[in-house]
């Protein structure tokens, strides 16, 4: 099925630091994006300050903004991660999809949301709004797009579209405890949603 993520690149500017390849500035970035999971399991990211988070990643004030102009930035990159693992999850799969059971690995991409959901609620408003909102909606758009389209399929941008807002709307609304279910029963109804999605007549 196409309908999955992209993936945001590891490396979204903030601030400079450095040529994204070079592998200090992501040595640099990896410990503060660990440094921002760390604390922010423990509090909300409204609570958090920056002199708290570098010294607890064990580097300046200077450095930090090198790389992340302020810590929403540095919060959407680090949860960038579940962009990737969304268009994995989505992906996992060969041959012809059973609609009726979702890949092993969307399960466990919706068990793997709750150490950090807290923050990912903070960056992802429900109905799906919110920066990491309009980073998953575009980055799954353009992954299902490209993918149908490939195939053949008819009405690529309409079936992308769809797609992107329902994952996106459904997994926000889920994770802000609008939707009932466990991560298992979640998957099993979003792959159902995104399967008839794709098989839906178009004219």
């Amino acid at each position: 099925m196409s309908g999955g993520l992209s993936g945001a690149p590891a490396d979204t500017p903030g601030g400079g630091g450095g040529p994204p390849g070079d592998p200090r500035t992501a040595r640099t970035r990896a410990r503060l994006r660990q440094a921002l999971l760390d604390t922010c399991a423990e509090r909300p990211l409204e609570e958090v300050g920056v002199a708290e988070l570098v010294r607890r990643a064990g580097m300046g004030r200077a450095t930090f903004y090198l790389h992340y102009t302020d810590l929403r930035a540095l919060a959407v990159d680090a949860c960038a991660e579940v962009v990737r693992d969304a268009v994995d999850a989505l992906h996992a799969w060969r041959g012809v999809p059973d609609p009726r059971v979702p890949p092993p690995a969307l399960g466990s991409f919706f068990t793997g949301l709750t150490p950090h959901a807290a923050l990912y609620r903070s960056l992802l408003r429900p109905g799906g709004g919110g920066p990491l909102g309009e980073l998953l909606h575009r980055e799954l758009r353009e992954r299902s797009r490209a993918e149908r389209a490939l195939a053949g399929a008819p009405a690529p941008e309409l079936i992308a579209s769809a797609v992107a807002a329902t994952f996106t709307g459904v997994l926000a609304d889920w994770l802000h405890g609008l939707i009932e279910d466990t991560p298992d029963g979640i998957a099993v109804r979003i792959w159902r949603l995104l399967v008839a999605l794709h098989r839906m007549p178009t004219e």
